[in-house]
């Protein structure tokens, strides 16, 4: 018992070294001045206008993005789950596609197609006989555009999941007793779904409110906090960064706590009714089933055009697309380029050397620290737990930060060493960002797995070691690969944390897409994000695939037990 709890105690102050560390430092950082103890970069904040004005930008933005997409995602989401039409399935899973596409890459697919030299602006430029483009994308409105498409995901979802899950006799008892659809729907629906729509707007808030991608191309001269951080630095201004660093901490962390507050308990997924869901509703007629289905597949081409804009635009060769409507020439030597060329090779390499090497790390971390808290239930598992889930309250701006802070001199008396500038920053970033989904997953699985199956391996002789790999690990299998898939996926396409902390050596795509901006090589970034969306839709097929074997074997095993 001793034990555990000594390996407890470490992995809490490893994950408080990894998390609570740096925070702590940047705290520090913004009170400290040459001479000593200071408020006066704080004080500086206070009284600076523009300041006020981008943390009140950055705070109703995410508000509005939750408007927005929930405006998009619930009626979408009662619509698949609700009625059947034909093509239904198909387009259920289509609509979720925009969660596919890393924030970099669906930012340039929608500059790509909605731009003012987008395949849509010049179709409308060219039919109404414009000089110019007839609209600039630039400013909050752009901004909500992108984040609405791309937020959109999380109302969908989790409205799905709800409906899913609710009891359909409690529907027919409020229509037995008298209540119309309208009361039924804002009297019994709508206060059961209430779990799932908070969790929705949990996350699409924390989104908006750490995204960088979308105002950081799109802002123009509006700035959020997040890119506000990223200019104080690159001004020289550190004092000022680490202060709207921590601003940033604040309102995200005040922001996290009231919608939960709203919540009305834990399950985000809805109440969990024991009783049937209710069954999709047939849509009878000719004319309802066609109208209902020429719309859900205008919504399919409408939400797969940034793919498809993506995919032509890697096609075109350099300097071959001018000001034609549509590209005249179209090729493979954009990603001939990337895998000829060792510069150009460099940033997908780096990428999947860092994301692979930063997920292992997670997942191991993870595994231990999870095992800790459920199967050794030691005293400090309510700090494991909340070490583990911190990061995903802070924007990922807000910690690359704190690590530069405090990874930026050499004390190794503090736990101090210098790392920025060096291949290790980026990895250890990608980790502490990795650390909620992989430790999610792993508490998950755990706190599913009974017990007796690893009494019975050490009752039939088999050690700590062989327990874990032979008993434990296969069990929870699943719900690991589908951390460490998501994981991966996050840390393969991180922007927000690589512009802060990336080197030229160890540039990821997600730079290298933003250089190929600049430098106006549209091809070369548009077959970048393509490369990154299928890797990271490779990364989700495998993680999908080995929950799938799973659920097939539990299948089986309940075959053979009938």
């Amino acid at each position: 018992m001793r034990r555990r709890e000594v390996a407890g105690l470490l992995v809490t102050l490893l994950l408080a070294w990894l998390v609570a560390y740096p925070l702590l430092l940047t705290g520090l950082e913004s009170v400290r001045a040459p001479g000593g103890w200071t408020l006066e970069h704080w004080a500086r904040f206070a009284s600076a206008a523009h300041e006020w004005r981008t943390l009140w930008a950055s705070l109703w933005i995410a508000a509005a993005s939750v408007v927005l997409a929930g405006a998009v995602g619930i009626p979408l989401g009662f619509v698949m789950e609700r009625f059947e039409f034909p093509g239904r399935r198909l387009l259920g899973a289509l609509a979720a596609l925009p969660i596919a596409l890393p924030p970099l890459v669906g930012v340039i697919a929608f500059l790509f197609l909605y731009g003012e030299s987008g395949f849509v602006s010049r179709a409308v430029q060219a039919a109404l006989g414009l000089r110019e483009a007839p609209w600039r994308l630039r400013g909050p409105g752009a901004i909500l555009l992108v984040h609405a498409y791309s937020m959109y995901v999380y109302f969908y979802l989790y409205t799905r999941a709800g409906l899913a899950r609710l009891d359909a006799s409690m529907l027919e008892a409020a229509a037995s007793l008298g209540a119309g659809r309208w009361r039924t729907f804002t009297r019994v629906t709508l206060p059961l779904l209430r779990p799932p729509l908070v969790g929705a707007a949990i996350l699409t808030f924390m989104t908006a409110l750490a995204s960088f991608s979308a105002p950081y191309i799109f802002g123009g001269g509006f700035r959020v906090m997040t890119t506000q951080i990223v200019a104080s630095k690159l001004s020289g201004d550190l004092a000022m960064a680490t202060v709207e660093t921590l601003a940033l901490a604040a309102v995200a962390l005040a922001g996290l706590t009231a919608l939960r507050r709203t919540g009305g308990g834990r399950d985000m997924l809805g109440s969990g009714q024991k009783g049937a869901a209710a069954a999709p509703r047939q849509l009878r007629g000719g004319l309802p089933r066609t109208l209902a289905a020429v719309a859900g597949w205008g919504i399919a081409a409408l939400l797969l055009l940034p793919h498809a804009t993506l995919l032509l635009v890697s096609l075109v060769p350099p300097g071959a697309w001018t000001t034609e409507l549509l590209p005249p020439l179209l090729s493979a030597s954009n990603y001939g380029a990337l895998l000829r060329e060792p510069e150009r090779l460099r940033p997908i390499l780096n990428s999947l050397g860092m994301a692979a090497a930063s997920t292992i790390a997670a997942v191991t971390l993870a595994l231990v620290a999870a095992r800790l808290v459920v199967v050794g239930r030691v005293r400090v598992r309510g700090w494991i737990e909340g070490l583990l889930s911190a990061p995903w309250a802070m924007p990922g701006t807000v910690f690359a930060m704190a690590l530069a802070t405090a990874f930026s001199v050499q004390q190794p008396w503090a736990g101090r060493w210098i790392l920025v500038g060096t291949f290790w920053i980026l990895p250890l970033a990608y980790l502490v960002r990795s650390l909620p989904l992989t430790g999610w997953a792993a508490l998950a699985g755990l706190r599913q797995l009974d017990p007796a199956l690893e009494e019975a391996a050490a009752s039939l002789g088999a050690g700590r070691w062989r327990t874990l790999t032979r008993v434990t690990i296969p069990m929870i299998g699943p719900a690991l690969a589908a951390g460490a898939s998501l994981a991966f996926i996050m840390t393969l396409g991180d922007f927000v944390t690589s512009i802060v902390l990336y080197t030229y050596e160890t540039r990821p795509i997600s730079i290298e897409i933003l250089a190929a901006l600049r430098e106006f090589d549209l091809g070369i970034a548009a077959a970048y994000g393509i490369c990154l969306t299928a890797l990271s839709a490779l990364a989700f097929a495998l993680g999908e695939r080995r929950r799938g074997e799973r659920r097939g074997e539990r299948r089986a095993e309940r075959r053979e037990a009938r």
